[in-house]
């Protein structure tokens, strides 16, 4: 046996002992004849650091995993990264821009593989800090979402969804990134409030027509007056007044002329600005939908931007030439449409100027009135995000969400807590179709090939759709289309070239190109590769089963799946979560997991969302470098309360560091009073009462814990092995047995502090396995250790005279230090009233009570005249006369006048709550302050009124 230095060293211990689980394959034990026991990690992105919610939730899932693994299962811990379709290939061109060099002076399959490159030097940080924290995962077998069997899995489920009629390819509006000329998802989007505008115009009513008061135009609202240029329509609520005689009635759109009807639609709020709405379903989510309710078709629906947001002719060719070619506003100091509609709107008489006073009380007018605007950015690319309408790949999430709706109402999955099920339902009833592509190179390529239609006779149409109008009575061409865009998905290219033998005269040559400008002619049909890859989450949604080799049949497979658990954010239950279920039970015919649990966030010690502006994002490395691992680990279980955000405490964290210090320093004292690693799993036999009563609260602790996990109550776990260790171990069985280590005292105490180890390693893993195996010969390490069985016999009657003890001692202590008693002062103590039981009792423990309470003397009856302070404990009451000790009056005086000032700000302070204007109108967080400085005074004035009337 080593022996313990005197100080613990987070940092000495963490890397060696995480290098020695994984060297020696601890994290995953042979296990082939156990339960399984399976959980999947979220997969990071491989570009990222570890932030303090990756924090949380690995903390919480290794916590589980080392749980399980100590009860003996074959506990797998699926671990791997995602290839961060939009991140990663931003990170690469930034390095290619740092040379001079973009991306496009590449060929796509030479940007991939410096993409590759990259990984191979770059991308495993995450992993690296993954380690640190502690996460004991299967690392032998890491995934990646871009592996070779990982994208087998994922173009199976591509084309198998394609022939079962659930992904199809549409024209729909998508969040458009202009930055990465790609569609994203809604999580890749972040709303910023940005100074912006209202403006008002006058639209001209076409025919000679008028509203009800004779006017002849409409006036509309819009904060982004260049969408005026594909206007579809104008929206009136169908029950207001002012409007229904023009419903169905044109306007004449002034700068493009376009003829657009007036739509009945519950879209427009009489109530809000004129209750008339511009429509432009081309670039506005709602419009869309008031769009194809008022009967526009998608393929119908104006587009007046490029994928850069630079302005471009509209199918009707009505936007004048001044305005094709400008960006959509102003960008570089340069004006854009925006700016340009507004300039033409204003010079036609069209525009409603927003007139105030100012403070002479003169009318001041202004172009617009300014707004605070709720504007959609890219997260990653920080340009305005533009909803447009393209052709993309969707699935049909409306019916992939039935059987996991299902699986949920009939408790196949278990989602915890159940408060996030209502969440589920209505997210799931009204979900939309999924938008699975993206234009970018890094990432999965759809295996979609286009090749031309068929005509009437069965014959391919080659060559373009050119679309032209005549605005100024001039032919124009105003779109162009190609005739080759029916579509075929195949797992290969030569499934997909047997696939157009089918579809094609026998008389055309079939080839396959990666050209995205080639085109068939009347001898070959080529059919050119969709350049498109797939959106990450589509393929993340594999991951409970395409991890473990789908769609290979294995024994792996069978075993693990479904996956026991899922530890997951809250905010990621529809992006990814929902889309496990919906992908698992379409390919798997089984939930993907039996049981979902939903952690919520990291916020700042004051509440607030952490972010980068406002500065207070907190590094989880820098916590660690600073109070360790364990410490971090600890604070984020005991912190982790269903349904309730983590708010992140330093001074909690540091609270934890000491907690492990003070479990270092108890090891030190039992080492130096012979205590040595325990030889047996059960408990000693034991006759001592102190010894017996530390037994019954292992037990419990061990009971107390398995009932929290299996709830998933993380902080009721941590907590009882907290107070455990701390109050019942350290702080009253170390203390009672102070001068009295005999070998039944040792041998409990070794027991105890082994199940202890065990107990908090899931939670402590490295401080717990150092000190494993610094307190005596062991068999294993500790992560591959035995889970304490809860089923030594509890003896009730050393349990209830020990706890007897402990409120005793306690209560004397503190009537002491309430009465400013010395500290080195030992004083007499009379009983009274005390039954056989006490008398007992008192015999037993007589030594420890003299010892820990300072009491010089006992004794039986009625108690010396004088001041003396009062103790009731059960039926007896226990006196301490005073009478010399300490100025009695003068106590009473102190003591009177404290309680008389807390009981001034307890109710003072209960003032101020009760009145409701406070509550409603103060920040939350001084009602917060209010509340917890009232129950301190509260407590404060009852532990002095408790004090005084000890004195008599």
């Amino acid at each position: 046996m080593t022996e313990l230095p005197k100080t613990f060293d987070p940092a000495s211990i963490e890397t060696r002992w995480y290098q020695h689980w994984e060297d020696k394959g601890l994290f995953r034990p042979d296990r082939p004849d156990a339960t399984p026991f399976t959980i999947v990690n979220p997969p990071p992105n491989v570009t990222g650091s570890l932030h303090i919610g990756h924090a949380l939730d690995n903390t919480l899932q290794d916590i589980v995993i080392r749980y399980e693994r100590l009860r003996g299962k074959d506990a797998l811990w699926v671990v791997g990264t995602d290839h961060a379709g939009i991140a990663t290939q931003m990170v690469v061109e930034r390095q290619l821009n740092a040379k001079g060099e973009k991306r496009t002076d590449y060929s796509r399959e030479d940007f991939i593989a410096k993409v590759w490159e990259w990984k191979a030097e770059s991308g495993g940080a995450i992993t690296r800090q993954l380690r640190r924290l502690g996460c004991s995962m299967d690392w032998a077998n890491e995934r990646f979402t871009m592996d070779e069997g990982f994208s087998k899995a994922v173009v199976k489920v591509f084309v198998e969804l394609h022939k079962r009629g659930l992904l199809y390819r549409d024209k729909r509006l998508v969040n458009w990134d202009p930055h990465f000329r790609s569609a994203i998802s809604d999580l890749e989007v972040e709303t910023v409030e940005t100074k912006g505008g209202f403006w008002r115009f006058r639209y001209p009513l076409a025919d000679g027509v008028t509203l009800a008061d004779g006017s002849d135009h409409i006036v509309v609202a819009t904060t982004r007056p260049e969408t005026m240029l594909a206007d579809m329509a104008v929206a009136v609520h169908p029950d207001d007044a002012r409007y229904k005689d023009v419903i169905g009635k044109q306007i004449v759109l002034p700068i493009t002329g376009r003829r657009i009807p007036i739509v009945a639609d519950d879209h427009a709020d009489p109530e809000l600005g004129t209750g008339a709405v511009k429509i432009t379903p081309g670039h506005d989510f709602n419009d869309f939908e008031v769009g194809k309710r008022a009967g526009f078709k998608a393929g119908d629906m104006l587009n007046m931007l490029d994928a850069d947001a630079n302005v471009v002719q509209t199918a009707d060719g009505l936007i004048p030439d001044a305005f094709l070619g400008l960006h959509r506003f102003k960008r570089d100091g340069v004006d854009g449409a925006r700016e340009a509609v507004v300039a033409q709107m204003k010079a036609l008489g069209f525009l409603v100027p927003h007139v105030t006073k100012n403070k002479d009380g003169e009318e001041v007018s202004a172009d617009f009135e300014p707004r605070t605007i709720q504007t959609p950015f890219g997260d990653r690319s920080g340009v305005v995000i533009e909803p447009w309408l393209t052709d993309q790949w969707y699935v049909d999430a409306a019916k992939l969400a039935q059987a996991p709706m299902q699986a949920v109402r009939d408790g196949a999955i278990e989602i915890v807590p159940r408060t996030w099920e209502k969440t589920f339902f209505n997210w799931m009833e009204n979900i939309q179709p999924w938008c699975v592509s993206r234009q970018l190179w890094w990432g999965h390529q759809i295996p979609a090939w286009f090749g031309p239609r068929l005509d009437g006779d069965g014959r391919p149409q080659v060559g373009d759709i050119i679309r032209v109008a005549a605005p100024n009575e001039e032919l124009v061409a105003t779109t162009r289309t190609r005739m080759d865009d029916y579509p075929f998905v195949a797992e290969t290219e030569e499934q997909v070239i047997a696939l157009a033998r089918k579809h094609y005269p026998s008389d055309f040559d079939i080839e396959t190109t990666n050209d995205p400008n080639a085109r068939s002619d009347h001898k070959v049909i080529r059919l050119r590769r969709d350049p498109d890859v797939l959106d990450t989450w589509f393929s993340s949604a594999l991951w409970p089963f395409g991890t473990l080799g789908w769609p290979e049949q294995s024994e792996t497979l069978s075993r693990h799946y479904p996956n026991d658990l899922l530890i997951s954010g809250f905010d990621i239950l529809f992006f990814w979560d929902a889309r496990m279920a919906m992908q698992g039970m379409e390919f798997m015919g089984d939930v993907p997991w039996r049981k979902l649990y939903l952690h919520g966030l990291v916020r700042a010690a004051d509440g607030q969302k952490m972010s980068k502006s406002k500065g207070n994002v907190v590094d989880p490395l820098g916590l660690i470098d600073r109070f360790g691992a364990d410490a971090l680990r600890f604070f984020m279980a005991a912190m982790e309360s269903q349904g309730r955000d983590v708010k992140m405490d330093e001074k909690r964290v540091e609270g934890y560091r000491n907690f492990a210090t003070k479990l270092w320093n108890a090891a030190r004292f039992l080492q130096s009073n012979g205590v040595t690693a325990s030889t047996a799993h059960e408990a000693p036999a034991a006759t001592l009462p102190v010894n017996r009563w530390i037994i019954a609260e292992t037990v419990a602790t061990v009971q107390a814990i398995d009932l929290a996990m299996a709830d998933l109550r993380f902080d009721a776990a941590a907590n009882a092995i907290y107070h455990f260790v701390w109050d019942q171990f350290c702080d009253w069985y170390i203390e009672l047995t102070k001068g009295a280590m005999d070998d039944e005292t040792r041998a409990v105490a070794g027991w105890a502090f082994d199940q202890i180890l065990v107990m908090l390693h899931p939670f402590m893993p490295f401080i717990t396995e150092e000190l494993w195996s610094l307190t005596g010969a062991r068999a294993n390490e500790l992560i591959v250790a035995q889970w304490p069985q809860a089923l030594a016999a509890v003896d009730r009657q050393a349990q209830a005279e020990i706890d007897w003890l402990i409120r005793l001692v306690s209560a004397i202590r503190t009537a002491r230090t309430e009465l400013n008693v010395p500290p080195g002062a030992k004083l007499p103590m009379v009983v009274s009233g005390a039954a056989e039981d006490t008398h007992r009792r008192l015999d037993r423990q007589g030594v420890a009570l003299a010892r820990l309470g300072r009491v010089e003397s006992l004794s039986f009856g009625e108690p010396p005249a004088g001041g003396a302070a009062q103790i009731v404990v059960d039926e007896a009451t226990f006196i301490l006369p005073l009478e010399g000790v300490i100025d009695i009056a003068a106590e009473k005086a102190r003591l009177a006048k404290a309680l008389a000032s807390a009981e001034k700000e307890r109710d003072g302070l209960g003032g101020r709550l009760s009145n409701a204007s406070f509550v409603e109108k103060a920040k939350p967080e001084a009602v917060a302050k209010a509340r917890e400085d009232h129950a301190e005074k509260t407590a404060e004035a009852e532990r002095l009124k408790a004090a005084l009337d000890r004195l008599g």
